[in-house]
């Protein structure tokens, strides 16, 4: 045997490694298959021709002619017996399948039989190619697994399938443990397998377009973002700059403004300045006139001079000059700081809403539609003052909105009516009209509270927050932004909208608030011994409200929201 791997390995092509086909001797005695040099040096044209073995170079290309006798002496040996040399790559490695024929280096599988259970290499297949029984035999892709196929039990092949139990056996196993089962073939099973299994395929097939289809539109929606995105950007900068640069212009024409009434008025002051000084001047000479005069001895002398002096010009300025230094300008200072308290104003609370637009930006993606909830049903309304108390919530009253004729005490929980006006700081949302002020919590949900008040000229509300801050309808129960109870030893008055609704009930120092939002209902009740419904409101609220009061004079009128416990 290792006599003819030696002819095998002489007579083989150094490039395809094989038997040598149509051989060729070129000029440094090599030979090769006139194909496989003439593709060497086609590949490698660049360089001189040369051997792929010594590497020598010839010049020219040599011609290419076919061995006669070379190609004899192969057909002679293969006669006797000569085969190719498989290449390396031919032969079976442990992860490969190997063949079950081959005695001593076996080569890989090319098929294995399902009949047979056994994998055979090109050269062992060839009777399943050539013998007419083999051939019916079904052939697969060479695999490991061929002893799966045999019934452990029976030793059989398992070309059955038990629909009942779900797995292959083999015809032993139908008619015993499996006796009465759903049982089909194994080919049948696997074309119905197989047409669900197409089946499945298309779907999936189709999904993966919708997909695709879903992930190029989810693409271009990106793609639209960025664009709005940047485009917005863009103008509000520019936006934002024209304002920026409004603020600038104005600033420069309030400065310039400013400086030239400076110079006018100072100008006037000069002038009224030098005319005094010159009036001074005048005034010291004919002091010193008559002064002189008034030395005079004598008596002719002296009456003669008083006849001829002139009589005193009368001023041409009056001596009631006022001073009052820093404030020549100072109602330009406050124009300016209510400029600025607007704008804060805007920045701070309207503002809110450029940052809800930017919040509510929503891409609707498509995602399964929840089923629709039962609305919950509304929440009756406590019978008793416990059972309100359980909602009840701390309110504490906000310095910024409250009243100059208005001072607060107790932790900012109560309020009362001055003689005088308090030192607060200016803030856009201070009343400046009515003497009232709300709630720093934003009212939702369930809630309850109570308000102690003096006697006379006290009503107890709720109000948006964006209520007007100024003027007769800034009043609460003077618009369609907040709800009142006017609060009278001789009764109530509900107002809503500049209309108001007389209520009788008993008087109490001590008022209840309940409020569900979400529900749209606000009562007002009177609190003593025990509680008696005043009034009550069902509407719907569209923004969070604020509890407030509103005191009216005498001084010392008061309203406290009361802790409860």
């Amino acid at each position: 045997m290792a006599q003819k791997g030696d002819h095998q390995e002489a007579f083989s092509c150094s490039i395809c490694l094989e038997v040598l086909k149509d051989p060729v001797t070129i000029p440094c005695g090599h030979s090769y298959c006139m194909n496989c040099i003439k593709t060497y040096w086609d590949e490698e044209e660049k360089n001189l021709p040369s051997c792929p073995q010594c590497r020598q170079t010839f010049t020219p290309r040599p011609e290419l002619v076919k061995s006669t006798m070379f190609a004899a002496l192969l057909e002679q040996l293969k006669k006797i017996g000569l085969q190719a040399a498989p290449a390396d790559h031919c032969y079976a490695v442990p992860e490969d399948v190997a063949c079950d024929v081959c005695s001593e280096r076996k080569l890989k599988a090319v098929k294995s039989c399902l009949v047979c259970l056994a994998s055979y290499c090109q050269k062992h297949l060839q009777p399943h190619c050539d013998a007419a029984p083999l051939k019916k035999h079904q052939l697969v892709d060479p695999s490991k697994n061929l002893q799966d196929n045999i019934c452990p039990r029976h030793a059989e092949v398992r070309k059955m399938f038990c629909r009942t139990d779900q797995k292959c056996i083999c015809y032993l196993c139908s008619v015993e443990e499996h006796k009465g089962h759903d049982i089909v073939s194994a080919a049948a099973e696997r074309t119905e397998r197989q047409r669900e299994m197409e089946v499945s395929q298309q779907q999936i097939q189709q999904q993966i377009q919708d997909r695709e289809k879903d992930v190029k539109l989810l693409q271009q929606e990106v793609d639209a973002i960025n664009q709005s995105a940047d485009k917005t950007v863009e103008d509000s900068e520019e936006m934002f700059t024209e304002l920026i640069s409004l603020l600038q212009k104005k600033s420069s024409e309030v400065k310039q403004h400013i400086r030239s009434q400076q110079e006018t008025e100072v100008r006037r002051v000069r002038e009224l300045e030098e005319k005094l000084q010159q009036e001074i001047t005048d005034l010291k000479r004919r002091y010193a006139e008559m002064k002189q005069l008034s030395d005079t001895e004598d008596h002719n002398q002296f009456l003669h001079s008083c006849l001829s002096l002139s009589p005193l010009n009368e001023s041409t300025h009056s001596s009631g000059i006022s001073i009052h230094p820093f404030r020549y300008f100072e109602d330009v200072t406050a124009a300016v700081s209510e400029v600025r308290g607007r704008l804060q104003y805007i920045l701070r609370d309207i503002w809110t809403n450029v940052s809800l637009a930017v919040t509510d930006v929503d891409v609707l993606l498509s995602q399964p539609k929840p089923e629709p909830q039962p609305e919950p049903e509304p929440q009756p309304e406590p019978e008793s003052r416990a059972g309100f108390l359980k909602y009840s919530c701390e309110i504490t009253l906000d310095p910024n909105t409250v009243n100059e004729r208005l001072f607060l005490s107790e932790e900012n929980r109560k309020v009362t009516v001055m003689d005088e006006d308090q030192s607060y700081s200016d803030h856009p949302d201070r009343f400046t009209y009515v003497h009232q002020v709300l709630s720093r919590e934003s009212l939702t949900g369930r809630r309850y509270w109570e308000v102690k008040m003096t006697v006379d000229g006290v009503c107890v509300a709720v109000s948006y927050k964006n209520i007007s801050r100024s003027g007769e309808e800034s009043g609460f129960g003077c618009n369609d932004k907040s709800w009142s109870l006017d609060c009278e030893p001789d009764g109530y008055r509900f107002w809503y909208n500049d209309i108001h609704t007389l209520i009788s009930g008993p008087w109490t120092s001590r008022i209840g608030i309940y409020l569900d939002h979400r529900a749209g209902v606000l009562s007002f009740y009177s609190v003593s011994g025990t509680m008696t419904l005043l009034h009550r409101v069902q509407t719907t609220f569209t923004q969070p409200l604020h509890a407030g009061v509103w005191v009216n004079y005498p001084p010392g009128n008061s309203a406290e929201f009361c802790k409860l416990k």
